[in-house]
């Protein structure tokens, strides 16, 4: 460091580095204001809590204040507070050197002490804040007088890579940063003027609501003199009328007991960060403590899932603070996607940051935070389950889709995640039920969770696959929603059963001797249907790679499935909705070895192999079995027709 006249050089890269950091670490520029406050905050905590000790300061920390001064004139801004303020050597050695935190030092002196009068509240552990102010000034003054000294000091600089500090004068302790704003840039159309009262409030709104301390303001405005009718008074001039407004509420809910916050308090908290006017579900109050992870959190269920909630680029709605300063929204680090709908605040305590401020390291702490909240919002859930059902079908209607995203995603929480989850089944037509309660419902023979997958509860319902189940009793899961196609093969199993699609593979229920005759009985039809069934397959080629016997069919016809390791019809269709190239995977059509169709088919294939009735009942079948699933045949007029045709044969 050199010095001529009062002339100082930054450490560090000196201008190179300062440029470095105003034009590339903040990506908005009003954040300049969030850190001029976060560090008056700061002063305002350090001689709080010297106070403590310090009978001589013990008068001075009294309405403790932060305040902001605009001049559109001369375009200047100012941020005054009446904190510890600094001396000539703490400029030099906190303005002159860029990125080292007084904050941290201060920590470091202050922990013998913490044990005996606990430790202030401190938010400027990050030694480059001050510096974004030249994003927007060209020139920046500070006048600092420190607590328990009569001599006041002045540092200054226009962001070269050089500072002065001068005598000065002050008539109390604190600091007062004044900046002389770069002129407005017409052109930009993001410019904002940091003189308008309106941008400064809605600046320390965002920001800096939650602050501890006042964050004052002298406004203007006009008055005019009205009589008893409140009509204006003819004849007489306005008066412009000066007052002093807080523009922070200083209102951090979630520091406060949850007993003193009333039910209306966490509805407006909700709406003002949410920016939903529908009232929340369900708050959720947390407090976690412990040597790695020390924060608050106070989050939301929504009533009413958000337009953009499947949206790539659908926003978290999580808030983080630092000591009740913020610091971002929409913290994807603290929240996973299939949790992504809850709303709500993070105020860490130490949670370690980067250079910016606004984008976390990827350190245990975090991975801390967020498992916690996980546990905190998924118990949540399982509460509501238990004890609010009705609440939670409300719940469950909106986000269950979401929910059942984490069984794939998140694999550490799928125990958790199936505590929660709800599904319709064939035990009642309208009632969702637990996986658990499914599995205290299987029959004793019984060693896998059936499941169909398609494209709503009702074509399921009416789905063929089902008919020898529901001939035996059991419960099979109706599977429509989209993700349902993945998750379920994703996850395999639950508690050691595992999940079987019944549209796919092989079917045989009942006893061992039950399905040791049924299997013989099937092999000697399917021999003396072989003939047949060479022909359709032959007929069908395109769609189809078997046509086999069925022992999932009682009384339709015929019906479609796939190979236990092939892609459903309805995972298809998502792939090429996505823009996924899918190859068409043809599927196996099985017959109704009792139905009188297959007879009279058997029977006519084996007078004429060639008579023309055969390719139009094929037809007809396959038709058939791909409507009863809700889909679309690929020839529908082809099929419609040759229904027609049927008909007429059949009346006339």
């Amino acid at each position: 460091m050199s010095e001529t006249n009062n002339t100082f050089e930054f450490k560090a890269e000196a201008k190179q580095l300062l440029d470095l950091m105003i034009h590339s670490v903040y990506s908005h520029k009003e954040i300049f204001l969030r850190e001029l406050i976060s560090n008056a905050s700061d002063a305002l905590d350090k001689l709080r809590f010297e106070s403590l000790t310090n009978e001589t300061l013990r008068s001075l920390a009294e309405d403790l204040h932060i305040r902001l001064s605009a001049d559109p004139k001369a375009r200047t801004l100012s941020v005054v507070d009446n904190g510890i303020g600094m001396s000539r050597d703490d400029m030099l050695a906190y303005l002159g050197t860029i990125a080292k935190s007084g904050t941290r030092d201060y920590l470091r002196l202050i922990q013998e002490a913490k044990e005996k009068v606990g430790s202030p509240d401190l938010i400027g552990q990050f030694g480059v804040g001050f510096y974004s102010s030249f994003m927007v000034a060209d020139k920046v003054t500070v006048v600092s007088r420190k607590a328990g000294e009569t001599q006041a000091w002045q540092w200054e600089s226009v962001g070269d890579g050089r500072f002065t500090i001068t005598e000065a004068s002050r008539d109390r302790q604190g600091t007062t940063v004044t900046l002389h704003l770069k002129p407005e840039d017409k052109e930009d159309e993001e410019a904002q003027d940091f003189t308008a009262e309106w941008v400064i409030r809605e600046i320390v709104r965002k920001y800096s609501d939650f602050v501890a301390y006042p964050i004052k303001m002298q406004t203007e405005r006009t008055e005019h003199e009205r009589d008893a009718d409140g009509k204006v008074k003819e004849g007489t001039e306005p008066k412009t009328v000066i007052e002093d407004q807080t523009l922070n509420s200083m209102k951090a809910i979630w520091t406060r007991p949850e007993k003193e916050v009333t039910e209306e308090e966490y509805k407006e908290f909700y709406k003002h960060i949410s920016h939903d006017w529908t009232e929340p579900m369900k708050h959720i109050v947390y407090r976690a403590e412990g040597a790695m992870n020390d924060f608050r959190s106070l989050l939301f269920l929504p009533s009413k899932a958000p337009h953009d909630l499947f949206f790539p680029e659908g926003s978290r709605g999580i808030h983080l603070y630092v000591k009740r300063v913020f610091i971002m929204s929409d913290c994807k680090e603290l929240i996973p996607e299939y949790l992504r709908f809850v709303r709500g605040v993070v105020d860490s305590d130490d949670l370690s940051l980067n250079i910016s401020r606004e984008i976390l390291q990827q350190n245990r702490q975090i991975q801390g935070i967020r498992k916690s909240i996980i546990k905190k919002v998924l118990d949540t859930l399982r509460t509501m389950l238990q004890e609010q059902k009705d609440k939670y079908l409300d719940f469950w209607k909106e986000f269950g889709r979401v929910v059942k995203e984490g069984l794939f995603k998140e694999p550490g929480d799928r125990d958790r995640i199936f505590e929660v989850t709800l599904l319709p089944s064939t035990n009642h037509a309208t009632e969702l039920t637990t996986l658990e309660e499914y599995v205290g419902r299987m029959k004793s023979e019984q060693k896998d969770i059936y499941y169909l997958t398609g494209e709503s509860r009702q074509i399921l319902e009416q789905s063929p696959h089902l008919e020898a189940f529901r001939d035996k009793g059991y419960e099979v899961l109706l599977l429509s929603d989209p993700v349902d196609e993945v998750w379920v093969p994703f996850t395999m199993e639950y508690k050691g059963k595992r999940f079987q699609n019944i549209g796919k593979g092989q079917v045989n229920l009942g006893s061992d001797d039950e399905k040791k005759k049924k299997e013989e009985a099937l092999k000697e039809k399917q021999d003396s249907c072989k003939s047949l069934f060479e022909f359709m397959k032959t007929h069908l080629s395109e769609h189809v790679k078997e046509v086999r016997l069925s022992s999932r069919l009682t009384s339709s016809p015929a019906c479609l499935v796939s190979e236990v390791n092939d892609m459903s019809p309805q995972l298809e269709q998502l792939l090429r909705a996505s823009g996924k190239d899918t190859p068409h995977t043809k599927r196996i059509l099985e017959l109704n070895p009792t139905h009188p169709i297959l007879d009279k088919m058997q029977a006519i294939h084996k007078i004429d192999a060639s008579d023309a009735r055969l390719r139009e009942y094929t037809d007809l079948l396959f038709g058939q079995a791909i409507l009863a699933e809700g889909g679309k045949p690929p020839e529908p007029a082809k099929l419609s027709k040759q229904i027609s045709e049927l008909m007429m044969k059949a009346i006339g």
